[in-house]
């Protein structure tokens, strides 16, 4: 059975202004130094997936500069173009709908676009045994990371414990306190959802029909113009009335027989500018410096540079951001709040600076 990979990658990154904006968001950037986010994460699934087989979805506003970053990386029609942005369920639908009637039956191996992950070859060895669960069960099939801290900005997957590799989930559990997630480590029986999921396109599409009836129809709808003249138009009129779920929600959280692979090969999801030392090498005294920056006397603090000097000097816990239309500063332990900045920009009409 053919392997699909899709790579979500709608999102709009906002933690990562001001170099995240609509038409260049986070999964487009450089931050590591490497490559743009989604190429790496293209690389690591070429690991289970053949070239042809591997789609984007993204907001149409990000298309085209999606086709141009990723177009030796995979054909331009495997970029599918959401009219607007529905949620992850009507995303995982569309590529499902998309790759069943025009392919045929196959796994899906549906990842976001924008984590990093050290040990690509132990990521790819977890992606493998999913895949061949879900092949041989027609169980619905996700990647839990086997934490390593109690973390509190996670969600949770409850497992049965089993000398298995592939377990049996007992339930999701949304991200809980401090104390909580301490009792979930040391437990053993819990991993962080990692948003990575593994199906045929015809059993997600049978529970999208079960579960989420009114989402199906709207697919359906969709895939009846599949190749024809009218299918944009279609799209266009149809997919932005599609209802607004995540698929964790609208299906991972009231089908039974979920299966969850634990696997530990460095995951993160680098959602924000105080998770940079994921990406890169701290100094001796906690501080990042990307690009042109000069710190001085100062400490646990995060400096990015797209053109110009950035001088620090005397900080402790900041992060300064460049960008040659704006700068962004804000104590490192209040990164996550960086979006309010966008919210702002929002309602203030600012749509220059988003």
């Amino acid at each position: 059975m053919k392997i699909f990979a899709v790579i979500m990658a709608g999102g709009g990154g906002t933690r990562f202004w001001p170099l995240s904006r609509k038409e260049t968001p986070k999964q487009l950037l450089n931050l590591s130094g490497r490559d743009a986010m989604v190429n790496e994460t293209i690389a690591r699934l070429r690991r289970v997936a053949e070239r042809e087989n591997v789609f984007i979805v993204t907001n149409r506003t990000q298309a085209e500069k999606m086709a141009a970053l990723t177009a030796d990386r995979l054909p331009a029609e495997n970029i599918l173009k959401e009219p607007s942005a529905r949620n992850t369920a009507a995303c995982v639908g569309y590529a499902a709908m998309k790759i069943y009637k025009t392919y045929g039956d196959g796994v899906m191996v549906v990842t976001p676009s924008d984590a990093y992950i050290r040990d690509e070859a132990e990521y790819a060895r977890v992606l493998q045994t999913a895949v061949r669960a879900a092949e041989e069960s027609d169980a619905l099939v996700t990647v839990g990371i086997t934490p390593t801290f109690p973390a509190t900005g996670y969600g949770y997957i409850n497992f049965t414990k089993s000398g298995e590799a592939v377990k049996k989930v007992r339930k999701f559990v949304e991200k809980p306190d401090l104390a909580t997630a301490e009792r979930y480590v040391s437990s053993g029986d819990y991993v962080w959802n990692s948003g990575v999921f593994v199906w045929k396109a015809s059993v997600i599409l049978d529970k999208f029909k079960t579960l989420l009836p009114d989402i199906y129809a709207d697919l359906e709808t969709i895939a009846a113009a599949f190749g024809t003249p009218d299918e944009e138009k279609v799209l266009n009129e149809v997919y932005p009335k599609i209802r607004s779920i995540s698929v964790d929600y609208g299906i991972m959280e009231k089908a039974d027989g979920i299966l969850v692979v634990p696997g530990e090969f460095g995951w993160n999801d680098v959602g924000s500018w105080d998770m940079m030392n994921v990406l890169h090498k701290e100094d001796g005294q906690g501080n990042i410096a990307v690009g042109d920056a000069l710190l001085i006397d100062s400490k646990n603090t995060t400096v990015y540079s797209s053109g110009r000097l950035v001088a620090v000097v005397g900080a402790d816990d900041l992060v300064v951001v460049e960008t040659p239309d704006a700068v962004m500063v804000c104590p490192r332990s209040k990164a996550q709040d960086v979006k309010k900045i966008v919210d702002a920009l929002k309602e203030q009409n600012r749509t220059d600076k988003l």
